[in-house]
């Protein structure tokens, strides 16, 4: 029969109930995975509150009270539920105990894009982009939007709830296999190499976007001619290289006998000077660096709660703050016109924050005659390198569909992942959509938490691709889903030639 010790004398007593087994026994499994808090969490999580009720409540009233000419119509209440409602969910990612990169990535976007920023444009009654609609259709369009918002926490709840089984998780993990590494590094130096040769040399990534566009142009890879062309040079020329730094910082960041390793670190600050020219800030779109310093980010910390939280929290100041001014090495100094402005608002009114407009155009467009495409759109993102001399008839990516249709000078123009779907499948797909896209978040998430662990092994495949997706979630998520199908393609590419599931000392990083 078990015994209890008995306080004071040291005799065993007769047990009066379970005794817990001391942390020496529990298996190694239980001890994997048992929350951990100790003073410094606790700490973080009190300091997160303030900030907590600063996004849920604060934020969105601070907006709502400002001066302006904007209408406090259904539209404008609608608008401010959501970003409430946006703003308590993004909490719960930053108070949660474990760190959840995808859903707290698609909150982030939410927050910023669809909800503080079309906020402001609400209040000051000013958009970046034309809505050529009736007002109705910005009320249906952010109700809308508030719905796929719902369905994706529907579909983030159906995977907690989701029943287990004997084994079931315990599948073999997958890993980066070391020489198929190996030939990746090779792979992204040539293909990063004759992107930078067609373009005229690393000079040019370092001037202007305008530049860059200039020089995909004199290559002969107009984006108006060649989409797919223009995709596939970006993406071959940035992809592998962002990858390949991607896993050998994960090698020297969890392996002392890579650390000690000389070709190693040389090989990573090869890659490190490779990844300054051709995905600086400076020749790049906005998301796409925020891609790049996510995806390091999660990499170089993979188990912190407290960068975890600090990201996301810092995310909005960046998002809100920074990213308007941010555009700065998008054109020439010729081209160049900075916001003059004294409303910390104007500026989010008035640059890239135009997803809410998008979606009500896209809805005035449906509602114009053309009707729903019914997986049309998407057939094209997903067969977005078919040449157009095959498929006469392959749709334009949505953003320069609907932009044409209003006739836009500037067609490069965002397209959310709800407009996509809507203008697809109607709401009841988009419903179903998001839902599918929470479901899957909340899956890899949990999964996430279990692999990116202190113990994993340096070649976790895992601990790789979730910080990329959660970096590049913010381009799905603006759109249009045409343009950012090339670097997925590439990404799975690149993923699939390095990945294997040999557990033997040959195959794996050391």
């Amino acid at each position: 029969m078990t015994t209890d010790t008995d306080e004071g004398t040291g005799q065993a007593a007769p047990a009066r109930g379970p005794v817990p087994l001391p942390v020496s026994a529990l298996p190694a499994s239980a001890l994997r995975f048992a929350p951990v808090v100790s003073p410094r969490t606790l700490l973080s999580r009190a300091l997160s509150v303030p900030l907590a009720i600063g996004l849920t409540v604060a934020m969105p009233v601070v907006v709502a009270v400002q001066p302006g000419d904007g209408a406090h119509d259904s539209a404008y209440w609608v608008q401010l539920i959501l970003t409430m409602y946006a703003g308590a969910r993004l909490s719960g990612m930053i108070l949660t105990g474990r760190r959840k990169l995808l859903q707290g990535s698609f909150w982030l976007f939410v927050y910023m894009a669809m909800g503080v920023a079309p906020l402001a444009q609400a209040v000051l009654g000013k958009v970046p982009t034309p809505v050529v609609g009736p007002r109705s259709d910005v009320t249906e369009a952010i109700a809308l939007v508030l719905i796929g918002c719902v369905a994706f926490d529907v579909g983030a709840l159906l995977a907690r709830h989701r029943p287990g089984g004997k084994g079931r998780g315990e599948t073999r993990p997958a890993l980066v296999h070391r020489r198929r590494l190996y030939l990746l590094v090779v792979v992204a130096f040539a293909c990063s190499a004759v992107f930078i040769l067609k373009l005229g040399g690393p000079a040019v990534f370092f001037s202007s976007r305008q530049e860059i566009i200039a020089g995909i142009a004199e290559a002969g890879i107009s984006q108006a001619d060649s989409q797919a062309g223009q995709a596939l040079l970006r993406g071959f020329g940035t992809v592998p290289a962002l990858i390949a730094l991607l896993a050998y910082t994960r090698w020297l960041v969890t392996s002392r006998r890579a650390r000690k390793s000389p070709t190693v670190i040389a090989v990573w600050c090869a890659l490190a000077a490779l990844n300054t020219v051709v995905n600086n800030p400076i020749s790049n779109p906005r998301y796409w660096f925020l891609t790049v310093l996510l995806a390091l980010l999660f990499t170089v910390f993979p188990v912190s709660a407290a960068m975890y939280r600090s990201a996301l929290s810092l995310g909005v100041v960046v998002a809100l703050v920074v990213f308007p001014f941010a555009d700065r090495f998008r054109y020439d100094d010729k081209n160049y016109h900075p916001v003059e402005t004294t409303s910390v608002l104007e500026p989010l009114a008035l640059k890239d924050y135009d997803q809410i407009g998008m979606f009500a155009n896209t809805i005035t467009f449906e509602h114009s005659g053309s009707g729903h495409l019914y997986g049309r759109q998407l057939a094209g993102s997903v067969l977005f390198a078919v040449p157009r001399a095959i498929w006469p008839g392959k749709p334009h990516d949505t953003g320069v569909m609907v932009g044409e249709w209003m006739g836009a000078v500037n067609t490069n123009l965002s397209s959310p992942v709800w407009a996509e779907l809507w203008i697809d499948f109607g709401p009841l797909g988009m419903s179903l959509g998001l839902l599918g896209m929470g479901y899957a978040a909340a899956r890899v998430d949990r999964r996430y938490a279990r692999r990116a662990t202190r113990r994993a092994p340096p070649g976790s495949l895992i601990s790789l691709v979730v910080p990329l997706v959660a970096g590049y979630s913010f381009i799905l998520l603006r759109g249009p889903l045409l343009q950012a199908s090339g670097r997925v393609a590439i990404a799975i590419i690149c993923i699939a030639l390095i990945m294997t599931y040999r557990q033997d000392k040959g195959a794996a990083l050391r």
